[in-house]
């Protein structure tokens, strides 16, 4: 879940969607590709915070147009090849980056220490960058996602579970085994070529480039409404 500083003064400001609460541009990926599959992690507890984060008002994927339909195409090549993807986060609203920060200063959950950066003390995760004030996930070109098998749509072996804080997630990590280093080199070379890239530090982020709102960080809160006309 690493975060990219914007160095633009704009990128540096959350700015609304409009007088409505919607995002212009923005669609939801279901209406884009309903057989992508959706597990919006920071729309429910099942997250290294342990509760429903800041601004996920509903568990839906929504991006930028263009991020939406590159993902359409990459999803056909991984169908006709018995493999589908999965979604864990797509455009995030400021208001949730912020959220992660002041949980970065408070006590420690014994729990998910264990579960999400075992090897990180809690105090290094935003000198290291796991944590900080800007993402590019609230541009809303980038995406949080892995792959999983068909039919049973199972997720495949990726060494580390999504947002695991340390080394192995750095996506050309020795530390994990040839069949997850396969699978994250088979989800890079898809996305890949639709113009999708990864962030190194973490095998399950990814930004299409050039991004539709560089620019820009919103703060709409995520639902089916902000998603559509």
């Amino acid at each position: 879940m690493r975060m990219l500083v914007v160095a633009a003064v704009l990128a540096g400001l959350a700015v609304p969607g409009g007088a409505e609460g919607r995002l212009a541009g923005f669609v939801a990926l279901r209406d884009v590709d309903p057989s992508i599959g959706e597990d919006v992690r920071y729309a429910g507890p099942r997250n290294f915070t342990g509760a429903v984060v800041d601004g996920y008002a509903e568990p839906v994927c929504l991006l930028a147009r263009p991020a939406a339909e590159a993902l359409r195409r990459a999803q056909r090549e991984l169908l006709r090849g018995g493999y589908a993807l999965k979604v864990y986060d797509c455009y995030r609203p400021q208001r949730a980056v912020d959220r992660f920060v002041r949980w970065a200063g408070e006590p420690d959950d014994p729990a998910a220490k264990a579960e999400y950066y075992p090897e990180v003390d809690k105090g290094r995760l935003i000198p290291e960058g796991w944590i900080a004030a800007r993402s590019a996930h609230s541009r809303g070109s980038t995406v949080d996602v892995t792959l999983v098998a068909l039919p049973a749509r199972r997720e495949v072996d990726m060494g580390t579970s999504f947002d695991f804080f340390g080394p192995a997630s750095h996506t050309r990590s020795p530390e994990v085994g040839a069949a997850a280093r396969a699978n994250r080199r088979l989800l890079e070379r898809v996305l890949g070529a639709q113009g999708f890239v990864n962030l190194p530090e973490e095998w399950w982020h990814f930004t299409l480039r050039p991004e539709a709102f560089p620019d820009t960080a919103f703060d709409v809160p995520v639902s089916v409404a902000a998603g559509r006309p």
